[in-house]
C-alpha cells in the first residue's frame, strides 16, 4: 500500500475513537459501578441503614428515608457486629447509611467493607457510627471522624477521650453553601447531642460547623475513599432532629450525592 498523509490522519481518527469508546465502556462495566438513571422506572437507588449496638427510637429515625420517589431502603439490624459483610458477593446496593455503633470486624470482612466503598458504594455516615470499630484504624479514613471511647494511642498519637452532652441547643452553621448537600441551605437550630474531643482526618472537606463550647468545630463533611462518595452528619441524636426540615433535607441530598 502507497503511503499517503491522510491514510494517516484517518488512522490516528479511528484510535482515538477506539481509546474513548474502550474508556467509556470501562467506566460502565469492570471499573467501576454505573451511575443510574434515576428517570427511568425501576431506577430507584436501593440503601442499606445498618443500626445496631446503640439505642435509638427507630420509628421516628426511619422517617427520615420515607417520602421520596428515588430512594428505597432496607435496615440491616446487625446481630453479630459486622455480619452484612461476610459475603458481598451478591450485593445490590448503592448507598450504605451507618447508625451503628459496634466494633468487632474481622479482616475478611474489613477487606470486604472496603473493597466495596472503593469500588463505588456510596457511604452515609450519621451520629454515633462514629463510636463504631475502635480497633479498627481504617474505619477513620472511610468516615473522616471518629468518638474515642476511652483514651488511646495510635500511630504516635494520643487520643483523649471524647465527650458528649445531651440536651444541647446550638446552630448549625453552614460553611459551604455550593457543595450539593448543603446549597441553598440557611443556618438552623437543633436540640441535640453534642460531640466533644473526637479524632478529624486532615482531608475532610467541611460542609458544616458550629461554635458550641460543648462541640468540636466540625459537625458535617464529605471525602472519597477510593471511588466512593462519603457524606458524614454528626448531629441526629433524636426525634426533634429528625422531624427537622433541614436535617431532613441533608439526609436525603446526601444519599443521592454519595450514590453518584
Amino acid at each position: 500500500m502507497k503511503y499517503t498523509g491522510k491514510i494517516t490522519i484517518h488512522i490516528v481518527i479511528l484510535a482515538a475513537f477506539l481509546l474513548v469508546a474502550a474508556g467509556f465502556l470501562c467506566s460502565c462495566c469492570e471499573c467501576g459501578r454505573p451511575a443510574k438513571d434515576l428517570s427511568k422506572p425501576g431506577e430507584n437507588l436501593k440503601v442499606l441503614v445498618v443500626t445496631g449496638g446503640h439505642a435509638f427510637e427507630h420509628e421516628p429515625f426511619f422517617t427520615l428515608f420515607e417520602g421520596y420517589d428515588d430512594i428505597e431502603y432496607v435496615e440491616a439490624q446487625l446481630k453479630d457486629d459486622s455480619e452484612i459483610f461476610e459475603d458481598i458477593s451478591g450485593w445490590d446496593y448503592d448507598v450504605i447509611v451507618f447508625f451503628n455503633m459496634t466494633q468487632n470486624i474481622s479482616t475478611k470482612r474489613q477487606e470486604n467493607f472496603k473493597k466495596l466503598v472503593k469500588d463505588g458504594v456510596g457511604v452515609v455516615a450519621l451520629h454515633h457510627c462514629m463510636g463504631s470499630f475502635q480497633e479498627w484504624p481504617e474505619y477513620i479514613k472511610i468516615i473522616g471522624g471518629r468518638y474515642n471511647l476511652k483514651e488511646s494511642e495510635q500511630g504516635g498519637v494520643k487520643n483523649e477521650a471524647s465527650t458528649y452532652r445531651e440536651g444541647a441547643d446550638f446552630t448549625v452553621h453552614i460553611d459551604d453553601s455550593k457543595h450539593p448537600i448543603t446549597r441553598g441551605l440557611a443556618d438552623f437550630q437543633v436540640h441535640d447531642e453534642t460531640y466533644k474531643k473526637c479524632s478529624f482526618e486532615k482531608d475532610n472537606h467541611l460542609l458544616m460547623t458550629t461554635n458550641h463550647p460543648d462541640s468540636d468545630r466540625e459537625l458535617g463533611w464529605v471525602r472519597s475513599y477510593g471511588r466512593g462518595k462519603v457524606c458524614f452528619i454528626m448531629t441526629g441524636h433524636g426525634p426533634s432532629v429528625y422531624a427537622n426540615p433541614t436535617y431532613r433535607q441533608l439526609v436525603a441530598r446526601a444519599i443521592r450525592w454519595s450514590a453518584n
